[in-house]
């Protein structure tokens, strides 16, 4: 089996890496390429162009950073028209639900298979292959798969085309809304003159456990805002999810407020820092 992946960046490298150590074939391209180039020494063959990566492959992944980047790739002439008939497209990027349907129709067209397969995990479940992998698509194209997407985590069929997105924009509430709440939890113990570590320990195993408590609350004592899954990317997906409600006439109050406190974060120049630095939202409210 000869895949193609398209998209080499902190979550496509690893991803790589793993089906590359699983023993596939696989050829890489990224717009950087010298990011592609680091898989060389796993046995990728690096590809100079979207085209080179998608001829004669039997499944081409997508692994890219936002809508404008997949419709850059899909809507290229060198896509579509260099993929073999039968073979699939899985876009494990986190989009907007109406790309994968757009796609996936044009896809169809010509005979090609499609998923949308977005990711949650971050780059350490990346790293480990136990991403949650959330996928749209027809049965008998996800059995086909499944033994490929197993090597990069968990993968499971949630619906039609877009139902993968959907569950990665109900992950993304989840996610969003509870860093918001373990930012200010660590506020309020830091005002307060009590430990927010040893909170953290006394939570351990309640209710309010959680791997966001856990470590995205220890980064924020640590005022560790490297990034692990960028700001920028939180609030794409933030839009994405008042969108989404939109289209089905549904207004999601909390995730509204979420959302505009990171485009209020990502304007104040901490685009490129870790999504936990909702924190620093937080700060900076409390010093008005």
């Amino acid at each position: 089996m000869q895949i193609g992946f398209i998209g080499v960046g902190l979550m496509g490298f690893p991803m790589a890496k793993n089906l590359l150590k699983s023993g596939y074939k696989l050829k890489a391209f990224n717009r950087s390429q010298d990011k592609a180039e680091r898989l060389k020494e796993f046995g990728a063959k690096i590809s100079t162009s979207i085209k080179d990566a998608v001829t004669n492959s039997d499944i081409i992944i997508t692994m890219l950073t936002d809508d404008n980047a997949v419709e850059k790739v899909m809507s290229s002439n060198e896509f579509i028209s260099n993929i073999k008939e039968g073979a699939t497209v899985i876009d494990m990027s986190s989009v907007n639900p109406v790309l994968t349907i757009k796609y996936s129709k044009k896809l169809k067209e010509k005979k090609i298979n499609y998923l949308d397969a977005p990711v949650s995990g971050g780059t350490v479940g990346a790293e480990e292959a136990t991403l949650a992998i959330m996928i749209g698509g027809d049965e008998e194209t996800f059995k086909n798969c499944y033994e490929l997407l197993k090597k990069m985590g968990n993968p499971t069929l949630v619906g039609p085309v877009s139902s993968g997105q959907i569950s990665k924009l109900a992950n993304q509430i989840i996610v969003g809304v509870t860093i918001g709440a373990v930012a200010e939890a660590i506020t309020l113990c830091e005002k307060s003159g009590t430990n927010p570590n040893k909170m953290i320990e006394a939570l351990s195993g309640g209710w309010a456990d959680s791997k966001i408590l856990q470590t995205h609350g220890k980064r924020m004592i640590s005022k560790d805002f490297s990034p692990k899954g960028k700001t920028t990317t939180q609030l794409k997906d933030m839009t994405n999810i008042i969108n989404a409600g939109k289209a089905v006439e549904t207004h999601l109050p909390i995730s509204s407020l979420i959302k505009e406190m990171y485009k209020e974060l990502v304007a104040d120049g901490h685009g490129n820092t870790d999504h936990s630095s909702l924190y620093n939202a937080i700060e900076k409210i409390n010093k008005k």
